[in-house]
């Protein structure tokens, strides 16, 4: 099922002009440095996988690579991450998987090795970050030279 036929399904639709509508915190919560940068991470991951996955002879050893490829470890994200407190990526990763945009896996190992993916939702959220932070990177010099002139 599609992501606009299960919001037609629920009969909802977020509205940011209401007060009372909960896209308000979703996009507090996904317009966040730390969700942009988790979630290129995780959607790179994925895209190295698939290249792989394509690479390799065999289908059994593609979806393999696939399933297992599209993840990162915790310590991986945060050794990619400069800046990002240990709390801060936990809470992070916490949120995005409440929100169901990234998936969680613990392998049972001592000690335990957790891995993080994006699901189809949080695929789905890629691009739009994407463009974003392009938008950002282009227009930073501009935005900083503006703030220099008014003396901020």
């Amino acid at each position: 099922m599609g992501t606009s036929e299960s919001t037609r399904r629920a009969g909802r639709r977020g509205d940011l002009f209401d007060p009372a509508c909960p896209t308000r915190q979703l996009l507090d919560r996904v317009g966040t440095k730390w969700t942009a940068m988790i979630v290129k991470l995780l959607a790179d991951a994925g895209a190295d996988a698939g290249a792989d996955a394509g690479a390799d002879a065999g289908a059994d050893a593609g979806a393999d690579a696939d399933a297992r490829g599209s993840e990162l470890r915790f310590a991986e994200l945060e050794r990619r991450m400069p800046g990002v407190s240990h709390k801060m990526l936990a809470q992070t990763l916490r949120t995005l998987g409440d929100d169901g945009l990234v998936r969680r896996r613990v392998q049972d190992t001592v000690p335990p090795r957790v891995f993080y993916s994006l699901t189809p939702l949080g695929r789905s959220l890629s691009a739009p970050l994407a463009l974003l932070r392009e938008w950002a990177e282009e227009h930073m010099a501009e935005i900083d030279d503006v703030r220099t002139a008014r003396g901020r």
